[in-house]
Formats: structure tokens, C-alpha cells, sequence
């Protein structure tokens, strides 16, 4: 399929092996687009087994290049305004526009603890990365989709964390409530340029992103990593009605829908993604 052939997409947080990114941006490249994959860190460590030698973003590159797509992997820190603006730089030089914005980066911050405990620091990070980093990136994809004048579109990575309270996840909470905000506002400004604004919700996805919150359980109930995981999220499958957690393909499915032109007359609306939780 190329679908979307001729275009330029961009995806966040690309960098780990079992995250949403890393599976955007492969099902990006199939449907015929060139893609830039942006992380923090160029290569995460995954602690799920058989993950050791994971090759991080220079991986991802060649997987994208196998499938005959252009690719360019960027380690930029979401949170510094002058490390997205030379990343840029590099995206125009290689590319020339910008016409596809995934924003999928984000950390998850201490899991379970309350607010009363939870330090200024771990408030101040995920505050920034979540919800600031969010308005940054954003501003400067819009700011070249505007300057182009060809449209584009915008899809943030909300959270079914961002439509409810979550006791132990206040500030991962407050931040997701914040990227929903933005999504529907942003796509109020950028409708006239016929730029799409939409966000997603995902509920429980299997992801890294909880990586280390299952190392804690690890150590605190004396067992391994892999047993904390499968007990943490075999217990959670029961509260959703169909039954499991999703993927992270899945996820991908509808940033496709999202991105392509299935979905032009569709802006300002943030999409859960959870098997029936709401």
C-alpha cells in the first residue's frame, strides 16, 4: 500500500522496542511514508526478556529503510525548545516539510504514590515531558505545516489517565488532562490552514512505559520481573471488557486512520483506545 506516499511524518518517543512509536512509525513507512523517529534517549533498555541487544532508534531506521522509505532518527529532548529547533533544521534540510506529527513521547513517573509523598522534582519532570514538551513539539510541526500552506496533520497521545482521576498518578493525570486541552485548542487554531488536530486515549497498552514500575513490584513481593509484569497486567485484563490489554499495532491502526485521508473531516476529537474502558 502507499497511501500515504510522498508524505513526511515525525513520531515521538520512537525509541523503545515494545512502544507505540517504535510500531507508528513501521506502520507509517508501509503505508508509503518517509519517516523521522525522535527520542530522548537513542536507545532505551527494554527489561522484557530476550530485549538485551535491542539496537534503539538506528534499529527502527533500518527496519523503516528495508520497507524502501527514507528515515532519519533525531535524539532531541522534547522539553528544550532549542533542541527541537535544531532538530528541525535537520528534518527541513533532509525532507523539505513536515506534513505528519505523531506526538507519542512521554514517562509515566512514580506509579502508586500519593501526592502528599510525591516529590517536586517527579512533579516538575512529568509536568514538563507529558504536558509542556506536548505544546513545544507541537508548535513547531504547526509552525512549518502554517508556513507551507499544504495542511497536515497532528495527532497527541492523551490518556484514558486524562478523563479521570488516578489515585497514585496525580501528576501523570493532570498532565494527560492537559494534552487532551490541547488537542481540542490546537485544532481550533489550526483549522483554517486545514490542519487536523486529533488525540488519542489509550487505556492499558502493552508497553515499556512501565518498565520500571514492574522492577519495583519486582523487588517489593520478592520475585521476578517478568512474573510482576504478568501479574500486574493478567490482573488489570479483568477489568476491561474485552477482556485484554491492546497493543501496540493497534495503536498504530488508528494514528493511521487518524493521519491519512480516511479521516479529513475529522479534527478536535480525542479517541479512547481501551477495549471498552471509558
Amino acid at each position: 500500500m502507499s497511501s500515504l506516499k510522498g508524505k513526511v511524518a515525525m513520531v515521538t518517543g520512537a525509541a523503545s522496542k515494545r512502544g507505540m512509536g517504535h510500531a507508528i512509525a513501521l506502520r507509517l513507512a508501509k503505508e508509503g511514508a518517509d519517516v523521522i523517529v525522535t527520542d530522548k534517549f537513542a536507545s532505551p533498555k527494554s527489561m522484557f526478556p530476550g530485549d538485551e541487544n535491542w539496537g534503539g532508534l538506528n534499529e527502527i531506521i533500518k527496519e523503516i529503510e528495508a520497507v524502501g522509505r527514507k528515515a532519519l532518527a533525531l535524539t532531541m529532548d522534547i522539553n528544550i525548545s532549542k533542541d527541537i529547533d535544531a532538530g528541525m533544521v535537520k528534518v527541513i534540510k533532509k525532507f523539505g516539510k513536515v506534513d505528519i506529527l505523531v506526538h507519542a513521547a512521554a514517562i509515566r513517573g512514580p506509579v502508586g504514590v500519593p501526592v502528599i509523598d510525591l516529590s517536586e522534582k517527579d512533579i516538575r519532570a512529568i509536568i514538563d515531558i507529558d504536558l509542556v514538551g506536548a505544546f513545544l513539539i507541537c508548535k513547531a510541526a504547526a509552525r512549518d505545516m502554517v508556513a507551507k500552506g499544504k495542511g497536515g496533520k497532528i495527532v497527541i497521545f492523551c490518556s484514558l489517565a486524562g478523563t479521570h482521576g488516578v489515585a497514585g498518578s496525580a501528576a501523570y493525570s493532570a498532565a494527560k488532562y492537559g494534552t487532551i486541552g490541547l488537542t481540542k485548542s490546537l485544532a481550533l487554531e489550526l483549522a483554517k490552514y486545514k490542519i487536523n488536530v486529533n488525540g488519542i486515549n489509550p487505556g492499558m497498552i502493552v508497553t515499556n512505559l512501565r518498565d520500571e514500575a514492574f522492577q519495583k513490584m519486582a523487588e517489593v513481593e520478592g520475585i521476578t520481573w517478568e512474573e510482576a509484569r504478568k501479574k500486574d497486567q493478567g490482573g488489570l485484563a479483568h477489568i476491561i471488557p474485552w477482556g485484554r490489554l491492546g497493543t501496540t499495532e493497534e495503536a498504530a491502526d488508528l494514528v493511521y486512520f487518524l493521519v491519512s485521508g480516511l479521516s479529513d473531516y475529522i479534527t478536535g476529537e480525542v479517541i479512547a483506545l481501551g477495549g471498552g474502558v471509558t
